[in-house]
């Protein structure tokens, strides 16, 4: 998330945690830059008038070095003009100042669904549905209680059901940049999400990391 507001910056980290993503957070186009194009991640939240660096032309260094990540754009100036500008650019969703936080988070859910081919805000596999409005887990109906980061791990490996996913890639998606990161960890929230959620849903590719996949 890349936001020159500190007020608005922090509101955005606190709605985006409390809705269970990890977020990174600078206040000027140059890290922004720097950060998307060195860092794995799964979306940013991008406003337009940055220091340093626009939005639109950290938006188009992205672009022109393939970097796909899904952008939601936020800007104080909403002009078709400035819609326009920003799609051109490379956006995936925009969204003018001021806004409502839900609206955002919305669009950030809808974007992620995109990207991972997922049309619903539901995210199933064999008996676990994962409910990406709600942060939700269940299995065959039941509630299951969850901590943020099995829930973060789970949501990662559902919208990427089928793909072997590295222990480090998994540690890059549910701790912070500036989180003291340990790989190792990653083997006991899988420990814990096998004993909630069923021993078959994720499993171990032996030398590669992790895969979810119809039990």
């Amino acid at each position: 998330m890349a936001e020159d507001d500190p007020a608005l910056r922090e509101q955005l980290r606190a709605a985006l945690t409390d809705a269970g993503y990890v977020v990174d957070a600078v206040d000027n186009g140059i890290d922004a830059a720097h950060l998307g194009a060195s860092e794995p991640l799964d979306a940013v939240v991008l406003d337009l008038g940055l220091p340093g660096m626009d939005g639109l032309a950290v938006l188009r260094h992205w672009r022109s070095e393939d970097i796909q990540l899904p952008v939601v754009v936020l800007t104080a100036r909403g002009t078709w003009q400035e819609r326009v500008l920003g799609i051109d650019a490379g956006a995936d969703d925009y969204l003018a100042k001021p806004f409502e936080m839900e609206e955002l988070i919305a669009r950030v859910r809808a974007v992620l669904r995109r990207a991972a081919g997922h049309g619903s805000t539901q995210l199933q596999l064999g008996p676990v549905t994962l409910d990406t409005r709600r942060c939700k887990v269940s299995v065959d109906g039941r509630a299951v209680a969850l901590t943020p980061h099995e829930y973060r791990l789970l949501a990662y490996l559902l919208h990427h059901q089928e793909r072997v996913v590295s222990r480090t890639e998994l540690t890059e998606h549910i701790y912070a940049q500036d989180h003291d990161r340990d790989s190792n960890t990653i083997d006991v929230f899988i420990a814990r999400l096998r004993r909630k959620l069923g021993a078959d849903v994720i499993h171990t590719v032996r030398g590669l990391g992790f895969q979810a996949r119809e039990p």
